[in-house]
Order: C-alpha cells, then structure tokens, then sequence
C-alpha cells in the first residue's frame, strides 16, 4: 500500500514539475509571432443546428482585434464580412483603422444578424512599419434562448503575408 502511495504521490510530483516548467507556462521567443503585417481568416458562426430536430440557435458575434504590441502601433486596412458561399456582405473599413500599443477595436453583430450563414468569415488584413507581436485576431460567439446558452471563440487564422 505505501509502494502505491508513493508511486501515486511521484506521479503527481513530476505532473506539477511539468506544469510549472517556464518552457511549458511562459511564452518563449521561439513561440512569439512577430509580422509586419497578415491577411488573417476569422470564421464567424452566426448560427448553430441545436436539438435532435437541429434547429437553427441564433447567436451574436463579436470581432475582436487587439494589439498585443507594448510599444507599437500598427493599422487594419480592411475588415470584410463574407457569407456561407463565399461573397462579400459587409466591408467595415472606408480607410485604415490604427490600434495603439494595447489598443483593441470590436465588430458586433446582432443575433438576428443572419446573411452570413452558417459558414460565415471575417477577412482582416494589417500592416505594420516594423515587426511586431502579431495580434490576436478572434470572434466570440454567443447566444441565449428560453434559458439554453451557448457561447465559444474562434481563433483567427493567417492566410496570407
């Protein structure tokens, strides 16, 4: 009994270890982005099937851009809104958006908001002067109906520099 106990108490020991380890909980440069600039894709679910019938579940999204950079600006030349089969819906940008040092900007839309589909996208290119923490790019989807909720994130993804 105390050979288990020891065992299970190692076990937990070098689980700890391991999740302490800086190279596993901090950020290393070898995991910092750096870019002058990217053209990212940012899937934007304005609806889900819900239920064994799979009801449309409306849900509002949210656009999240935010400059990671602690000294850098950097601008959002555009941010276009496309739908399930691909077409543009929505350009946001008439001229270029700039995000300070620890800046952010956010486009909403409504749950009601339904052109995109259930395959909608945000396409948003940026550029920078000089090299800097990439940003991070993402939506928040969220939806509440009859007291079922449902919320989640979608992470951007670079597509093109």
């Amino acid at each position: 009994m105390n050979q288990i106990i020891g065992l299970v108490t190692m076990f937990i020991v070098i689980a700890f270890i391991g999740v302490l380890s800086p190279s596993e909980t901090w950020s290393s440069t070898n995991d910092m982005r750096l870019s002058k600039g990217q053209t990212v894709y940012v899937s934007a679910y304005s609806n889900v099937y819900s239920g064994p019938k799979k009801n449309p579940f409306q849900l509002a999204t949210m656009l999240s851009i935010r400059n990671v950079d602690l000294s850098a600006k950097f601008k959002v030349t555009s941010i276009d809104y496309y739908d399930n089969d691909g077409r543009i819906i929505r350009r946001y940008l008439t001229t270029p958006l700039v995000l300070a040092p620890l800046a952010s900007h956010h486009i909403y839309l409504d749950e009601r908001d339904t052109k995109g589909g259930f395959g909608a996208n945000f396409i948003v290119r940026w550029s920078s002067d000089s090299t800097i923490n990439t940003p991070i790019i993402e939506s928040v989807m969220i939806g509440a109906t009859s007291g079922q909720g449902i919320s989640f994130v979608s992470s951007g993804q670079e597509i093109k520099e």
